[in-house]
């Protein structure tokens, strides 16, 4: 019995390892493809026309891809359900000219509402404001974002990935946002209490 369960792992394992090798290629094309036509989605928006990506820079966990019309900046939060992918695009002031969710783990129906709720025309509409200028909160925190209903920490989350998108845009990256915080904008997501979860459901 121990010699056929044996024998069953490693052909199994093979099995996966193969998969593995076989598909990881695509997945990797897949991949860079999703985020050019992110970088060209968070820079020209809806207008057509082409975009030169020049090569990207990486810089204290952030990564920064400078193109001919604006720059676009990946940063990662922790959300309510855990990392959250960000790609900002920014105009050579700092206004952001959009952005696009790479990735997250957020509660279906509410937190992935964050790839609509802060675009152009969304009630929580953060396109063509500066974080230079005003660091953006949601309003619950003395900011003027609408959080999404019933999703603050991931509203909190997304802000602070997008405020620290910013500060790597301008060279000035720092620890405070990097994760989702609590209302003093201090406190990592890690150590979230159950009072600030049921936050959520407000």
């Amino acid at each position: 019995m121990v010699l056929v369960l044996t024998l069953i792992s490693v052909i199994a394992g093979g099995g996966l390892a193969y998969v593995n090798m076989v598909t990881q290629e695509p997945i990797a094309e897949i991949n860079a493809k999703n985020l050019q036509d992110g970088i060209k989605r968070v820079i020209l928006g809806d207008t057509p026309g082409e975009l030169k990506v020049d090569e990207p820079v990486e810089t204290d966990g952030y990564v920064i891809y400078p193109t001919d019309k604006g720059t676009a900046v990946k940063a990662v939060t922790n959300g309510f359900g855990g990392p959250l992918e960000v790609l900002v695009g920014f105009d050579e002031s700092g206004t952001i000219l959009g952005y696009t969710i790479l990735s997250t783990v957020e509660t279906p129906g509410l937190g992935v509402k964050a790839d609509t709720w802060f675009q152009k025309g969304g009630k929580g509409d953060i396109i063509g404001l500066n974080p230079g200028k005003k660091e953006l909160k949601v309003s619950k925190d003395g900011g003027d974002i609408d959080a999404i209903t019933a999703s603050t920490i991931t509203s909190r989350a997304f802000l602070n990935a997008v405020n620290a998108a910013y500060h790597a845009f301008k060279g000035n990256t720092t620890d405070v946002y990097s994760g989702a915080s609590a209302q003093n904008g201090n406190k990592s997501l890690s150590g979230t209490s159950e009072r600030q979860r049921k936050e959520e459901q407000k």
